[in-house]
């Protein structure tokens, strides 16, 4: 007699609008300040932005937007020549900084972003794009980048000494490619 063994997948949160209760909280759009770069911002969404911006006049114009999707919109719409020159490979670090300033501030979102256990996290996209299939997915194809790093700071929070450990030991060690943004949690030891 054979037995079967029967597996279960983790379970999915999925999340994309801020407004979405309780995982919109989620979202980098999610209305909460962050203090980042001795900076406040009125969102993640408005921090990450910011970085993209290679003149001061210009980071400024995008750090007024109204809301984090009219930030998001002006940095996509900028000119090649008014990016930084190194954006494609600084902006997941950018990115993680952002989401360990953001968790690292507001106990809230720490114990929220905590209380998924082990759930898969994934930023559910509506609109069939780049960016979207890039940090989220659509229709179940993406990288889910923003997913991922969330995934790993969760990870980095459940580990013992996450609460007092150095802001900078929290990394992910290699950028997506096209097929996989599967990535690991690297803590350094000092």
């Amino acid at each position: 007699m054979t037995k079967t063994r029967q597996t279960t997948a983790a379970p999915e949160i999925r999340f994309y609008r801020a407004n979405e209760n309780p995982y919109g909280a989620l979202s980098n759009l999610f209305p909460r300040p962050i203090e980042f770069e001795e900076r406040n911002y009125p969102t993640s969404e408005h921090a990450y932005q910011a970085g993209k911006a290679r003149k001061p006049a210009v980071r400024e114009w995008i750090l007024n937007a109204p809301t984090p999707a009219l930030a998001a919109m002006a940095a996509h719409g900028l000119y090649v020549w008014d990016v930084v020159p190194d954006w494609a490979q600084i902006k997941f670090d950018r990115m993680r900084a952002v989401l360990r300033a953001k968790f690292d501030q507001h106990d809230d979102l720490r114990e929220l972003l905590l209380s998924t256990g082990n759930a898969r996290l994934v930023e559910a996209g509506t609109v069939n794009n780049a960016v979207n299939r890039l940090w989220g997915e659509v229709d179940g194809k993406g990288d889910n980048m923003l997913g991922v790093m969330l995934m790993e700071l969760r990870a980095f929070y459940a580990q013992p000494l996450a609460r007092t450990a150095d802001p900078d030991t929290f990394t992910i060690d290699k950028a997506p490619d096209s097929d996989n943004a599967a990535s690991k949690l690297v803590l350094a030891t000092a």
